[in-house]
């Protein structure tokens, strides 16, 4: 007899009293004189066979709790209570391992299918058929979503060459889509950022910023975002690709969240590199981002604007080139902005652009809030605002 119908039986000779552990019976308490036995424990109610069909042993009550996979299909199942049953709570960390098992056993499922089926895929990416390369780039997207295929696609070099070969020769919208959507999801491990820019990759997304395709955009200026920020050598891999002119056409976009990446990969480029801030003048740069600062109302996308001209405004060239677009109006204009990183990073930029724009007339609201700044308590805002002060009304005598 196994051990837990021992513990089920009672002793012989003696009836255990019921608590409800055994029977799964609630206790009731003691019946009053004028109450109905059947009433009270609801045996007149119609019987559910599917809502409640009692264990056989307490064996088997443990093992469909703990093991269910291991009962047949017509072998009666546990109550169907609103609260779990003691049984049920103590079988929930073996259902937690038997979950993490599984994934184990998953992950390392996904890992040998990449490992099998990337050298054919690498073959089938080199052939002279686009619709065999169409199929074989969807393929390696669907495997670069799980991360045990991803892992063993970053350690393959010739898959990954393979892929920017075909990204920057390819006309076909949907191939680029699933290529470059490859090494998006690739771009989130540094061991996948340096795999990209050791294969040339940089070069071949630069050139999927003219795509007319959204998703194709997003997926390149995103994964060139992940590589700024991360993969040494990578700024002047973009700048040599001519990644600083594609951006700057790319401000006449209407999505935020895009314009918002895009003007942080200028910011990236154009920090400390006079040659970056000379090309982003050249481009058109500064009267799309004063644009942007007087239309839209992102507060992401105004803050990464405004630090982007902040960093242009030390340069002499952009500086007469914001004043004259009518930047200081455009910054003046958030002085009042609820974000205060927004309202600091307008403050600076006027202060650099303010020795600019001594010649400016009708700045009677500007004028204002200066000196309204020099009343708080902060010492950036102080500063900031006498400065500009101070440069606004030099041999000007209107403003003075």
């Amino acid at each position: 007899m196994d051990f837990l119908d021992l513990l089920e039986s009672p002793s012989p000779g003696k009836q255990m009293p019921d608590s409800g552990i055994v029977s799964g019976i609630a206790s009731t308490g003691v019946l009053s004189d004028n109450e109905d036995d059947d009433d009270q424990f609801g045996w007149q109610q119609p019987f559910d066979g599917n809502q409640y069909r009692p264990m056989a042993t307490r064996t088997d009550r443990v093992r469909a709790a703990m093991f269910p996979d291991t009962l047949p299909e017509a072998s009666v199942s546990m109550p169907m209570t609103g609260q779990p049953t003691t049984v049920q709570r103590l079988a929930e960390p073996s259902q937690m391992l038997k979950t993490a098992v599984l994934n184990l056993v998953n992950y390392q499922d996904d890992a040998d299918l990449a490992l099998r089926a990337i050298p054919e895929l690498t073959k089938l990416l080199h052939s002279d058929n686009p619709t065999i390369i169409q199929q074989a780039s969807q393929v390696v997207h669907h495997l670069s979503k799980k991360e045990a295929s991803r892992h063993a696609i970053m350690n393959s070099q010739p898959l990954i060459a393979a892929l920017v070969r075909v990204m920057g020769g390819t006309a076909d919208a949907e191939t680029m889509r699933c290529v470059s959507g490859t090494l998006h999801n690739l771009s989130h491990h540094r061991q996948g950022l340096s795999v990209i820019y050791k294969s040339g990759g940089i070069q071949a997304l630069v050139r999927l910023l003219g795509s007319q395709v959204e998703a194709v955009l997003f997926y390149a200026i995103t994964t060139i975002h992940n590589l700024l920020l991360h993969q040494e050598g990578s700024k002047m891999a973009v700048r040599l690709g001519g990644g600083l002119q594609r951006m700057v056409s790319l401000l006449s976009q209407t999505n935020v969240k895009f314009l918002a990446i895009t003007i942080d990969c200028l910011h990236l480029l154009a920090y400390g590199n006079q040659e970056s801030k000379l090309s982003i003048l050249g481009s058109g740069g500064p009267a799309e981002l004063i644009r942007i600062m007087r239309f839209y109302s992102y507060e992401k996308l105004l803050w990464t604007t405004s630090r982007l001209l902040k960093v242009l405004s030390v340069c002499h060239m952009n500086k007469q080139a914001i004043v004259e677009c009518g930047g200081i109006q455009a910054l003046a204009h958030h002085l009042s902005s609820r974000s205060g990183r927004l309202v600091q990073n307008c403050m600076w930029c006027l202060r650099n652009l303010s020795d600019a724009a001594t010649h400016l007339e009708n700045l009677g609201g500007l004028l204002q809030l200066l000196i309204q700044f020099l009343g708080v308590g902060d010492f950036t805002y102080v500063t900031c605002a006498a400065g500009i002060l101070s440069n606004l009304t030099c041999n000007n005598p209107q403003n003075k």
